[in-house]
């Protein structure tokens, strides 16, 4: 995880809500059902209290995860973004010099990312390789398939 997280302000809000949904409705019960399976008698045997438990285990891993992820949250105003250069929140369309095949991808955060929607995330080995390039430039990203080499045809909101 990067030190700063970009998001838009709808994702932000999003992240905020399942926060509050985790703290406010899930964690107490996960206690109830750690409570419940503690009641019914040896704990070493108890395979429920032991799956309840684990649950509780990943409930609280995802908590601190999302408090991590607002508490190093800066909200991108799409108004304020430079589209003479590849940054987050740009569209960028691009070749690809090898198959001259063009695509266009969204640069958005980690936890916007969806490939299947065109969105990369800023710390993908393209979108890092995208980050910083104009119009005209051809750029190369190592991939875990090998390098890729890429034009950069338009950049857009």
């Amino acid at each position: 995880m990067s030190d700063t997280n970009y998001v838009k302000k709808e994702t932000f809000e999003q992240m905020r809500a399942e926060l509050h949904q985790l703290k406010s409705v899930e964690r107490p019960a996960a206690s109830r059902a750690i409570a419940e399976a503690r009641e019914k008698g040896d704990l070493k045997e108890n395979a429920e209290y032991d799956a309840a438990k684990e649950a509780q285990g990943m409930l609280e891993a995802k908590i601190k995860y999302l408090e991590g992820v607002i508490a190093t949250a800066r909200i991108l105003d799409e108004t304020n973004i430079d589209t003479s250069k590849v940054s987050i929140l740009t569209r960028v369309t691009v070749t690809n010099l090898g198959t001259k095949k063009k695509s266009t991808y969204q640069i958005v955060s980690e936890k916007e990312a969806d490939l299947k929607l065109g969105k990369i995330s800023v710390t993908s080995p393209i979108g890092k390789g995208l980050l910083g390039k104009v119009i005209g430039d051809v750029t190369e990203v190592k991939v875990p398939a090998g390098v890729l080499k890429f034009q950069i045809e338009d950049i857009s909101l």
